[in-house]
């Protein structure tokens, strides 16, 4: 029997702050004990991952990571491709968040090693509805790695 965790953590790589606040509402008004962490970029994505830069030093390993793919610099595919490439985090799972339905980044983002690609719905209550079914099935139905 896998027995849940009383907290988990869950990074959002998102540059729309209005998308970030309405994943974040979705999460405080969710059926789990979630701490969002946000970051804008590539470059942020990467210091949080890497436990490095101002203000990420001894932070938590994610549970999750929702991810966005039109970012300024890095794309999300690259930071995907980045992700998948490292050991020490491949074994995090990814979830595209993404208002692109276009069959060519959904495909791009599964070859990359995604584990889910979502198109963001543009309705509020359908949005954290969204948001409500990818943390109860990887928090719920999906075993996750119990590497910290």
């Amino acid at each position: 029997m896998r027995l849940a965790k009383s907290v988990y953590d869950i990074l959002l790589i998102e540059d729309d702050l209005g998308d970030a606040g309405l994943v974040r509402i979705a999460l405080r008004r969710g059926p789990f004990d979630v701490r969002m962490h946000h970051v804008k970029d590539g470059v942020e994505a990467m210091a949080f991952l890497h436990r490095t830069g101002p203000g990420f030093q001894g932070g938590p390993r994610p549970d999750l990571i929702l991810l966005d793919l039109n970012l300024p610099g890095k794309s999300g595919h690259e930071i995907l491709q980045d992700m998948k490439a490292d050991g020490d985090l491949r074994s995090i799972p990814v979830v595209i968040l993404s208002t692109s339905e276009a069959e060519r980044d959904v495909l791009k983002a599964y070859v990359l090693g995604a584990n889910a690609f979502v198109t963001k719905p543009m309705d509020a209550e359908d949005f954290s509805r969204a948001i409500h079914g990818i943390e109860t099935f990887w928090f719920t139905v999906a075993q996750l790695p119990a590497l910290s």
